[in-house]
């Protein structure tokens, strides 16, 4: 042993490159390795003599490794001090142009969004975008047979084997984030609820993830006429024009009744225009929120009633400043970002007007 240890002390130690020090391992401790071979002979020998060779024969391979890892360190020391010693900087050189940075569309349109309905008394209320089954699903009275639970539209986390907790999801929509302040605040409530959601989807127009906002109103009065009202104020703010809504009869299991909105635009060459002409666009759902909703959040629908509604953030940047692809929100490319994007200090405010 005593001859291996300085055999193999002596080759690390003149070892030139880490390609070397890795076949010098493997001679010594790999699994055909000169000590590990050794070790295997111990099977062979008296339990006496087992207990005087095998810690001997363990200090040893500890040893080399040691010194293998020490080496391995050394040259990797050696190996930088020899680059920075080939790399320099001329500090007298002129530093580059400072660039401005840009605000992505989503962040501008979640900004310019927040701002008119905090004019009109909605507070923000974010929420986990990992969420569990009930929260997602249960709670906003979607049956366990819905399309939307199956794992071909929804992602679902990974569960071990035996493990009986409730599923978690990514969520498919921010309504979760209702549920969550109607058990936290009680009623009334007026909140609107920006932020990421997940569906198994990708084309032109739509993403696996992408941006959604959502409002919630509760009052012991509240109707249809003040979702209307609110919409049509917040359309009209958003596009800068008068924009008409249509309301059309629909059916969610959260909301009832239920109601998909159009707003007024016309089509020209392709492109649409909001807010002129005579043709219609969907671009959300509404309605009343459903007793069992309610009675999940915690809330008496006997002696509170309300409206609410989601919208994608994505979908308004897309119609308002006329960005073609939904899938270019994703791509991470400089040029489309100087182009769509918006200057740091442009911060929408209703006084100070949103981005044009």
């Amino acid at each position: 042993m005593e001859d291996l240890r300085n055999k193999y002390l002596e080759l690390v130690s003149g070892a030139a490159d880490e390609a070397a020090l890795e076949e010098l391992r493997v001679q010594a401790v790999g699994k055909k390795g000169e000590i590990s071979l050794k070790m295997r002979e111990l099977g062979k020998m008296t339990p006496e003599e087992r207990q005087v060779m095998g810690p001997k024969l363990n200090a040893l391979k500890d040893e080399i490794n040691s010194a293998l890892a020490a080496k391995k360190a050394a040259l990797a020391d050696a190996a930088l001090d020899a680059r920075l010693k080939t790399e320099w900087l001329d500090v007298t050189l002129p530093s580059r142009t400072r660039r401005q940075g840009s605000i992505h569309p989503i962040s501008q349109v979640t900004e310019e969004v927040t701002a008119i309905f905090a004019d009109m008394g909605f507070a923000v209320a974010e929420g986990p975008q990992i969420e569990t089954d009930w929260y997602n699903f249960d709670a906003l009275n979607i049956p366990g047979h819905h399309p939307a639970r199956a794992e071909m539209d929804t992602f679902y986390t990974h569960r071990a084997e035996g493990d009986n907790r409730p599923p978690h999801v990514l969520r498919t929509h921010t309504s979760p984030v209702q549920i969550r302040t109607m058990e936290k605040t009680g009623a009334p409530i007026r909140i609107i609820c920006p932020g990421r959601v997940y569906r198994a989807d990708y084309d032109q127009t739509h993403t696996p993830m992408f941006h959604q906002v959502e409002g919630l109103a509760l009052g012991k009065d509240i109707s249809m006429a003040n979702l209307k009202w609110v919409l049509e104020e917040f359309f009209s703010a958003f596009f800068g024009t008068h924009v008409e809504t249509r309301f059309r009869a629909s059916h969610f299991p959260f909301t009832e009744p239920s109601a998909e909105v159009d707003i007024q635009c016309s089509w020209e060459d392709g492109q649409v225009k909001v807010g002129e002409g005579n043709d219609w666009l969907e671009v959300l759902g509404s309605g009343m929120v459903h007793p069992k909703v309610l009675e999940a959040g915690g809330i008496d629908p006997n002696e509170y009633q309300g409206f609410a509604f989601g919208i994608g953030i994505d979908r308004l940047a897309m119609l308002k400043y006329g960005i073609p692809d939904l899938r270019a929100f994703f791509d991470s490319d400089l040029r489309w970002l100087r182009h769509y994007g918006f200057a740091s200090l442009d911060q929408p405010t209703l006084h100070g007007g949103l981005a044009r």
